[in-house]
């Protein structure tokens, strides 16, 4: 069976390859009215009045064509095909060339407008409503993967080839620079803060005395005994003063040191009683 080019209707090579990307069994198809906005569509608009503008319920698949170009390369298509559910006849096609083919809608994640092509190139914006969320993400997610792979975020409006492709790869006319290091050169690297130790490190460590020193103290007085300086009589110490026991011993001293008169003690020469009762026992 002659495999059939969806962009072009014309009948594929023999060693073209296709291969079915993303497939959803059911969507609903809209008939839109012209964008009136620069912000974008609104699914409510196609949804009112109970789905009145609803043409088509079809299938949805994302078919990607290799076609082996005399260069060795091979020249990929990928085409967003709507058919009929019951027997596969293409309903409308519209070849992904670009990424304003698919636009998403603003109020829903479920709904895409989608512009598709037919015969003598003319083109009509459809309304494409998916039943379930994980089906529109898994749409989403296929479409930003041909865009990464065919180059179509840098070269809008360009099919991509394999082994030429432009999806993040450098043009013809574009240098490759090179940046590798020749031999005998070295790379020098300066850290923040690093070069300033060596000039600390050759100035006189400030004392905090020092007249340029932010906390500049005056030095404390000479002490004589604690230097080796001066006389130690400079600095008079006072004895301790007697205990109790030394003044005792030295009253006793000196009334035994004065003679007796009238007979009586030392003590009761003087008026005072030295007995039982005494002032120092």
């Amino acid at each position: 069976m002659t495999s059939i080019n969806p962009s072009t209707g014309q009948p594929l090579p023999p060693d073209a390859i296709q291969r079915v990307l993303f497939i959803a069994s059911k969507v609903h198809i809209y008939q839109i009215p012209p964008l009136t906005s620069t912000k974008g569509y609104n699914a409510a608009v196609w949804t009112a009045d109970n789905n009145a503008r609803q043409i088509f319920t079809a299938r949805l698949r994302i078919i990607e064509t290799a076609i082996p170009a005399p260069d060795g390369s091979e020249l990929v298509t990928t085409d967003i095909l709507l058919e009929d559910p019951s027997n596969g006849q293409l309903f409308a096609a519209a070849p992904y060339t670009t990424p304003a083919v698919v636009e998403q809608v603003l109020d829903s994640s479920r709904f895409f407008a989608v512009m598709v092509q037919g015969e003598g190139g003319r083109k009509a914006v459809l309304g494409v409503g998916f039943e379930e969320r994980g089906e529109a993400f898994d749409f989403g997610v296929t479409l930003q993967e041909v865009r990464r792979v065919n180059g179509l975020d840098n070269l809008s409006g360009t099919a991509g080839k394999k082994g030429g492709r432009a999806a993040g790869g450098l043009g013809k006319n574009q240098e490759k620079r090179d940046f590798s290091l020749k031999e005998g050169e070295t790379i020098t690297v300066n850290i923040g803060g690093k070069g300033r130790r060596s000039r600390d490190e050759n100035r006189q460590p400030t004392s905090i005395n020092s007249p340029s020193s932010p906390f500049s103290l005056p030095p404390p007085p000479s002490h004589p005994r604690l230097n080796g300086e001066g006389n130690s009589a400079s600095l008079p110490f006072l004895p301790p003063p007697p205990s109790a026991q030394d003044v005792k011993a030295q009253r006793r001293l000196s009334r035994q040191s004065l003679p007796p008169e009238g007979g009586g003690g030392a003590a009761a020469s003087f008026g005072f009683d030295d007995g039982e009762f005494g002032e120092f026992q």
